[in-house]
Formats: C-alpha cells, sequence, structure tokens
C-alpha cells in the first residue's frame, strides 16, 4: 500500500517498494499508456532490463486506476523465484489473497472461503506490523488450482487489474504447456486486465511476438527507457532545495552517465547523499557515497565470485573494465585479458548470462549489476 501524502518521508528517494505520487519521478506519458491499454481492453507487455522502473510504473499506474476507480481490484505478483505451476499458483493465491487483506472483512473471508484448499494462514510482520500471507497446497493439485484462480478472478464480480513480473520465466518452467495453460483461461476473462512484464527481452519478444507461442500477438507491445535526464534532475533538486540545499546539474549529469539513468542504481546513490549532504556540488560527493554502497555490499560480491570458475570470474572482470563488450570472442579481447580461448568465453559468457550476472544490451554486454560492475572495476 502507498503511504498517504501527509507523511512525509524522512528521505524522499526511495528505491524499494512504491510510496506513493509524491516520490515517483514523471513516467507520466508511460503511465498514461499503460491505463489506456488496460482500461480499453488490451493487455499489456511491458518489456525493460531489470531496476529501470517497470516495477514503480505498474504501482504507480494501479494507483491511479484507483483514484478513478476506487473499487477497482489491482494485484501485483512477482514470479522472479518460481521454477513450476506449483510455485506460480503459490505466487498467484499469495498475491490475491494479500490485495484483499486491506478490504473489508467480508471481502477477506469470501477469498478465504474460494481458496480454503490452500489453507491460507494470516500473520503479522513483527517489525512493521503489517499483515501477511503464506498458502499452502498440494503439490499434485497445481494445475487445478491455477484453474480456480482463474475461475475465482472471472466471477469475483469486480473490475481487475492484474501485473505479474518477470513473466518470461514461465518459458522455462518444468512443466510443458505452461503458456498455453495460462491463454487459455486469460483470453476467456473480460473483466481482468493483464500486464505482463519482464526482463529478458529477447525471451519476452519471442513469448509474444512468434507465430509458433500461445501469446502471439495478443497484446499490446510497450518497452520502458530510462527516464529523461532534465525532468530526473529537476524531481532530485526539488527535494534538495525544499530544505535550503543544492544538488549540482554537473554531478547530476554524471551520475546520469554513470548508471546510464537506470533508476534503482539512481535512487540508491541519491538516498545516500540526501542523508549526508545539504549541498551536492563536487563528484567526491558522489564517490564517497557510492565507497558506503560498495563497502556495504563487498561480503555479497566476494560471495558470488567464489561461486563462478576461474574462467567465469575473468570474463567478469573483463567485461567489467571494457564497460560494454560488442564482440567478447574476438581475438583481440581475448588476448587483452588474457582469457583461454573462444570456446571457453562462449561457454563462461553462457554461463553468465544465465546467472543474470551479464546481460545482452544492443550495444554489447554488460555487467548487469551497476554496483557488482563497479565493484569489479575496483579489484
Amino acid at each position: 500500500m502507498g503511504r498517504k501524502k501527509d507523511n512525509k518521508l524522512r528521505n524522499p528517494f526511495v528505491y524499494e517498494g512504491y510510496v506513493g505520487p509524491d516520490y515517483f519521478c514523471d513516467r507520466t506519458e508511460e503511465t498514461e499508456k499503460v491505463i489506456s491499454n488496460l482500461k480499453n481492453g488490451r493487455n499489456l507487455t511491458l518489456v525493460s532490463p531489470r531496476k529501470i522502473g517497470k516495477t514503480g510504473l505498474i504501482k504507480h499506474a494501479f494507483h491511479r486506476i484507483k483514484e478513478t476507480v476506487p473499487d477497482a481490484v489491482c494485484i501485483y505478483a512477482d514470479i522472479f523465484h518460481t521454477h513450476d505451476q506449483y510455485e506460480l499458483a503459490q505466487t498467484l493465491g499469495k498475491a490475491i489473497i494479500q490485495e484483499q487483506l486491506f478490504r473489508s472483512k467480508n471481502a477477506i473471508n469470501k477469498v478465504l472461503r474460494f481458496f480454503s484448499m490452500w489453507r491460507p494462514t494470516i500473520s503479522f510482520d513483527p517489525i512493521t506490523g503489517s499483515p501477511t500471507v503464506s498458502v499452502s497446497m498440494e503439490r499434485s493439485q497445481a494445475e487445478h488450482t491455477i484453474d480456480n484462480i482463474f475461475q475465482y478472478l472471472k466471477n469475483c464480480g469486480k473490475e481487475v487489474f492484474f501485473a505479474i513480473d518477470e513473466y518470461q520465466n514461465i518459458a522455462e518452467y518444468r512443466e510443458q504447456g505452461t503458456e498455453a495453460l495460462l491463454r487459455s483461461h486469460i483470453q476467456f476473462i473480460h473483466n481482468t486486465h493483464f500486464i505482463f512484464s519482464g526482463s529478458r527481452q529477447h525471451l519476452m519478444y519471442e513469448m509474444f511476438g512468434s507465430p509458433q507461442r500461445p501469446f502471439y500477438q495478443s497484446t499490446a507491445l510497450m518497452s520502458l527507457q530510462p527516464l529523461h535526464k532534465e525532468i530526473y534532475y529537476d524531481f532530485a533538486n526539488r527535494f534538495f532545495t525544499n530544505r535550503g540545499g543544492s544538488f549540482s546539474e554537473q554531478v547530476f549529469n554524471d551520475l546520469y552517465q554513470l548508471f546510464d539513468g537506470y533508476t534503482w542504481y539512481m535512487q540508491s546513490v541519491l538516498n545516500r547523499l540526501y542523508e549526508q549532504e545539504k549541498r551536492v556540488t563536487d563528484d567526491g560527493q558522489v564517490k564517497e557515497a557510492l565507497h558506503t554502497i560498495l563497502t556495504d555490499k563487498v561480503d555479497q560480491y566476494a560471495t558470488l565470485m567464489s561461486f563462478l570458475s576461474v574462467n567465469q570470474q575473468r570474463l567478469l572482470k573483463a567485461i567489467a573494465n571494457e564497460g560494454k563488450v560488442a564482440q567478447p570472442q574476438s581475438n583481440s579481447f581475448i588476448q587483452r585479458y588474457g582469457l583461454t580461448s573462444a570456446s571457453s568465453v562462449r561457454k563462461a559468457l553462457t554461463t553468465l548470462i544465465d546467472k543474470d550476472l551479464v546481460y545482452h544490451t544492443t550495444e554489447g554486454y554488460i555487467v548487469y549489476d551497476r554496483f557488482f560492475d563497479l565493484w569489479l572495476k575496483r579489484i
């Protein structure tokens, strides 16, 4: 749930979750496009790399929808960590029940009765006090449970907006035919509007753009680009000036270029700067904030490296040093960094991509985690 407007945040640079429109930068055109598609009966495929802001956009669009349609049911489910239909059913079921926890007692009881076979358990977070839900079900009943989920959506009597994030994971499930199973339900549910968002662009475009796939041309397609630099600067500088400070536009531009405008990394650094500085006037202050962030992540990144082979480590460091690598199997690249051979690079690269450590952009291969990239450069 978003915070109320009169609950001012101590630090306005939010990098986890969505807390309301006051702390959400721009995306005016994209928000309107999302809402227009959904309200006019067009399911939407939203594609972008991770950490660029697609989850925030979805939740901002849901916030706007609820302003005009207070009775709308807006559900968000992240299936990034699911590997089969059983885990998918658990994640979707939990998201549905979780959304109902903030409604009337009658609404909660209705959804719990419908899904009594799930044995849902409601508890309270020991720190925040917010209600949370967990569900359990028989693994053998996964497909039947998925059928029930869509039956519930169809008959709930509400207009539903349902976002399934990291949707491309479904293509790699253990079971065959999950895409066709979902398509068989979704095409007949007219009161529920879906957003299928994903970060692995080649998989998403194949799932929704190939004539051989069940969801072929069944949705509107939308890609997400980084925030406009000038608009983002005005947004950031306003919070500093509101407390009698300032933020150098040149320093902001350098920070934007360092992370290609990727929102999560920008917000993380801005959050530290707002905590530590009243006026940001030079790049040294940014470097100090980055040093603090990377120091906090040393153990995490060192452990991650320990799980990689020597060839994978060397390739990862080489890509970080280059920034972007268009041809990682070229002789010049291999010789420059003392890599073994083109075949070993190809094998290591495949593993790093599968582990989401390396990402293929239109300009070449990059280290996916930009903080990890900076850490690798340092070592």
